[in-house]
């Protein structure tokens, strides 16, 4: 397991710990080495917990200094990492500039081992200069020779500075501001993707598109033009594949996104001294401080964008008179999120520019009517906060395509309460917005959401609190939202039928990838079969008493099935053939759930299997050892009975049904106490 845990400096370091974690005595089951968390806040804390124990900690760090001074303090040993090896960093060179392709074309085998040579093994450099030879026509050898060329240095900093700046100094205009942009954001910061695109479409970076494409779509291809040329690391996939989180490399954040940055006056990063930035501030981030450092500036009369990071002061007009002090006015993107604030200034709907504004993770309870003054809203953030209610003024900001209204209840364990998810109350004047790309949560039971039918640029939608007689009307404003992408429906309660039936079978949204449906089915909807495009299915509370599989297994692109108290029947049966994409399949609480059969040939692509509590008393899923892509498989307070017979030490008679799955983890509480097995 891992933890981040700040070390010297501002350097993080990587605690991997592993700790022997066995049953009690009485119930010894020989399970073996177990995996255990151990959280700390700082390095003296964790030493003090590891010095005297037999437990193996590994640090990753890029400073000599921590390396060295921590190996004092504990006795370990430093281990430098080496360059790539000329055939592994052939491999990754290859991988890079030629995608595609098994092997560089014999023509450019010359010049690009000459190229690599200036890489000197380093990974970064690799992927960073193959990223720019993957955007080159490999019929032009002379512009790879040209890029060759201005390689030259005279030593392996300035070599790696050179190769990082021909990167950026490749990308196309549109590219580089956005590529600058990113240094608002502190070292390290995982970075959601829509949260960007966001971002760059109310600054105004991204292109208009004449194929069709939302603004949206188009700043999705700019994220991925980075990635391919390696300037930005995904860190979050979705499970289809997809970009959902990402980062800047700490290497590339300090050589080009920051200088360049600063040179071209892009964004200006208040640690770091206004002072020093070129000409008045245009975009102002105040990172892991306070707001003393911008008080008395007189550069912010130009100010288009301002961001908190890990700000702990109050917001008020004795802390933070840049925003009081009414200079603001060319405000374009207001980024509050968790800043400690109860209420929102007055001053903040006289921002007649405002494009963006989050006040995510705030004190919040309401919005006053004067919101209603920001026409050019394109993105309000108010998710987990306790906004409940908009004011009807709401209407006037038709350029609005993303509303997040909605809050998650904290719980204890791991499934959350069925009342887990709370929106806000809609009015008929929801209708007026027809901008509307994102509409989260809607509370079906204080108002009319048969407005919902007129916004018909939807991409996703939730709806909480369905009764089951105005199932009909919500169906019949499913049926006219064409681009529907995700939809997720909870009912009022556990027992409240979820009636969505109603969606005829020819008109459902054929673009739908994500489906969530919580609540009491009285039998599977019709017209889910017909979904080729599903990705992702979670059905909760469904309590439905037919096997559900037998609709859902030729589902072409469904690669994630939650079940979740989805059915109360003692068998499930996946069929040979069936579910050809699976990837992730989760059964949760079936508690009638006897009998698990996979028949050979079925999820052939499956590598995640959880199951939670399901009362398999007999035996492990039947054919489970069919399944050889499978990678981890997770149990979770299952029946002792079913647990002993995967104990290898003794015998257990299911255990070569998992001896093939790389890592199969055990959770389970024992007198009181969580304890999790490897096997």
């Amino acid at each position: 397991m891992t933890d981040w845990t700040r070390g010297h400096g501002n350097t993080y370091l990587e605690l991997a710990v592993l700790q022997p974690c066995s049953f009690p005595p009485s119930t010894t089951t020989g399970f073996g080495l177990g995996l255990c968390m151990a959280t700390y806040t700082a390095w003296d804390m964790a030493i003090a917990a590891f010095i005297h124990g037999h437990n193996l900690i590994v640090l990753t760090t890029r400073s000599e200094d921590i390396a060295s001074t921590t190996c004092a303090e504990t006795g370990g040993n430093v281990y430098s990492l080496n360059p790539l090896s000329l055939e592994d960093a052939w491999t990754l060179f290859c991988r890079k500039a030629f995608p595609g392709k098994s092997s560089c074309p014999r023509h450019l085998e010359d010049i690009s081992r000459r190229i690599l040579k200036r890489c000197e093994g380093l990974p970064l450099a690799i992927v960073a200069i193959g990223g720019v030879l993957a955007t080159k026509n490999q019929s032009r050898i002379d512009e790879w020779h040209m890029l060759h060329r201005s390689l030259e240095a005279n030593n392996k900093l300035q070599n790696m500075k050179n190769i990082l700046c021909l990167s950026y100094n490749d990308l196309p205009w549109y590219l580089k501001i956005c590529f600058l942009y990113l240094s608002i954001f502190p070292e390290d910061h995982e970075i959601e993707c829509m949260r960007l695109i966001r971002l760059w479409t109310a600054e105004g970076f991204v292109q208009v598109s004449e194929d069709g494409l939302t603004i949206e779509e188009v700043a999705e291809g700019y994220v991925y033009e980075l990635l391919n040329r390696s300037l930005i690391q995904v860190t979050e996939k979705t499970v289809d594949g997809r970009a959902k989180t990402c980062r800047i490399h700490d290497l590339l954040r300090e050589i080009i996104s920051i200088p360049k940055s600063r040179e071209q006056n892009v964004a200006t990063i208040a640690s770091e001294q206004i002072e020093r930035s070129p000409g008045k501030v245009r975009r102002l981030s105040i990172h892991n401080g306070t707001f003393g450092i911008v008080q008395q500036s007189k550069r912010l009369s130009q100010l288009r964008s301002l961001f908190m990071f890990g700000v702990s002061d109050p917001l008020s007009k004795s802390s933070m008179p840049i925003l009081f002090s009414g200079n603001c006015r060319l405000l374009k993107v207001l980024e509050l999120r968790n800043a400690s604030l109860e209420t929102v200034p007055e001053v903040v709907f006289k921002l007649f520019c405002l494009r963006y504004l989050s006040l995510r993770g705030t004190n919040v309870k309401m919005l006053p009517n004067s919101i209603g003054d920001l026409v050019d809203l394109e993105t309000l953030d108010l998710k987990e906060t306790y906004v409940t209610k908009l004011p009807v003024e709401i209407q006037k900001l038709r350029r609005l395509r993303h509303l997040l209204v909605y809050r998650y209840a904290t719980f204890e364990g791991f499934i959350p309460p069925f009342h887990g998810t709370h929106g806000f109350a809609v009015s008929k004047v929801i209708g007026d917005l027809s901008s509307l790309q994102k509409l989260c949560y809607v509370d079906a039971s204080g108002g009319d959401g048969s407005a919902i039918g007129k916004l018909t640029q939807l991409r996703r939608l939730g709806i909480v609190k369905l009764r089951r007689e105005d199932g009909m009307s919500l169906c019949s404003s499913i049926e006219k939202l064409s681009n529907l992408r995700s939809l997720m429906v909870i009912s009022t309660g556990e027992d409240e039928i979820l009636d969505v039936q109603s969606l005829p079978s020819n008109l459902p949204p054929q673009f739908l990838r994500n489906l969530y449906l919580q609540g009491c089915l009285e039998k599977l909807p019709h017209w889910i079969p017909s979904l080729d495009n599903l990705v992702r299915l979670n059905l909760r509370w469904s309590k439905l008493r037919d096997d559900p599989l037998q609709s859902l297994q030729d589902l072409p692109n469904l690669m994630n099935i939650v079940l979740d108290q989805a059915y109360q029947g003692e068998d499930l049966c996946f069929k040979a053939g069936g579910f050809p994409m699976l990837k992730i399949l989760s059964l949760t609480r079936l508690k009638g759930l006897r009998r698990v059969t996979m028949e050979e040939g079925a999820m052939p692509h499956l590598e995640n299997l959880y199951i939670f509590d399901c009362q398999l008393v007999k035996e492990m899923p039947s054919g489970i050892e069919h399944l050889t892509k499978l990678q981890k498989l997770d149990l979770v307070e299952m029946p002792m009975e079913l647990l002993m017979k995967l104990d290898k030490s003794r015998g257990g008679a299911d255990y070569w049904k998992v001896a093939h799955i790389p890592y199969v983890r055990i959770v389970l509480t024992l007198e009181g106490v969580l304890r999790v097995f490897k096997i």
